[in-house]
């Protein structure tokens, strides 16, 4: 074979951009990419709940930064990518990460709850992608855009309204884009992650109807944030070279349970 596995993942040479990298999820993407081999930006709206990551990635060897960044925010969009590409170098791997949630019956969710969320999950998403894909179109250079969505996106569920919508919008979303810039050499895709255990639902999935909820997962289980590493450098490297436009699930079978 003229190639190998290690090498088909690599991430050796490339700069990824990690929204909403303060968060778990953010994290061990941040983690997983530059494991691989690529130079990470870790972007949220406050930098020190990143700084400990950084340090523990970098190890000393200045390889990995910290932005400020508000994705609803184009300025600050636009602010933290050229001082990534000022240090380390042109964005070609982007993860749209950020993201807030709402939960409330679809009768009682504040207009400004529901405008807020779209800012960030929905619009914050589209600010991010358009201003990493603008420059590697100048650039003439290809890279990797991934959305991180929801399966709530692909299918119902109680009380998450403005959630599911914008998820499911993200997709439709990540397709269009995939569309259009695919003869650009820019691949966009979506992981759509089921439920995953985190810090912030842990004491949720405790109780009653927590334990209720995993028990209508094929799987019987919660996902791990490791449960996504195989998806994210699948869609990041040349090992997903031919794909664009895909919503890849990972959700213990959550989609193919039955009524």
């Amino acid at each position: 074979m003229s190639f190998s596995i290690a090498q088909l993942f690599s991430l050796e040479g490339r700069v990824a951009l990690v929204t909403g990298a303060s968060g778990a999820l953010g994290g061990r993407f941040a983690e997983t990419l530059a494991l691989a081999g690529a130079r990470v930006v870790l972007a949220a709206r406050r930098l020190e709940p990143m700084q400990a990551l950084r340090e523990r990635l970098a190890g000393g060897s200045g390889r990995h930064m910290t932005v400020r960044m508000d994705v609803a925010e184009k300025a600050s969009v636009d602010a933290a990518i050229d001082e990534a590409a000022a240090e380390l170098g042109m964005i070609d791997i982007a993860v749209n990460n950020s993201g807030i949630a709402l939960t409330a019956s679809a009768l009682d969710e504040p207009d400004e709850e529901w405008d807020r969320l779209m800012r960030v999950n929905l619009d914050g998403a589209r600010t991010v992608a358009l201003a990493v894909a603008r420059r590697l179109v100048d650039a003439k250079k290809p890279g990797s855009i991934i959305n991180v969505a929801s399966v709530t996106g692909l299918r119902q569920a109680g009380a998450v309204t403005a959630y599911a919508t914008s998820k499911a919008a993200l997709i439709q979303m990540t397709k269009q884009h995939a569309l259009e810039w695919a003869r650009h050499g820019i691949r966009v895709n979506a992981i759509a992650p089921g439920y995953i255990e985190t810090d912030l639902n842990r004491d949720f999935f405790a109780t009653d109807a927590g334990r209720a909820l995993i028990k209508r997962i094929p799987q019987r289980r919660l996902g791990h944030t490791g449960d996504l590493d195989g998806a994210l450098l699948l869609l990041a490297s040349n090992a997903g070279a031919y794909m664009t436009g895909t919503v890849v699930s990972v959700d213990g079978g959550h989609l193919v349970s039955s009524l």
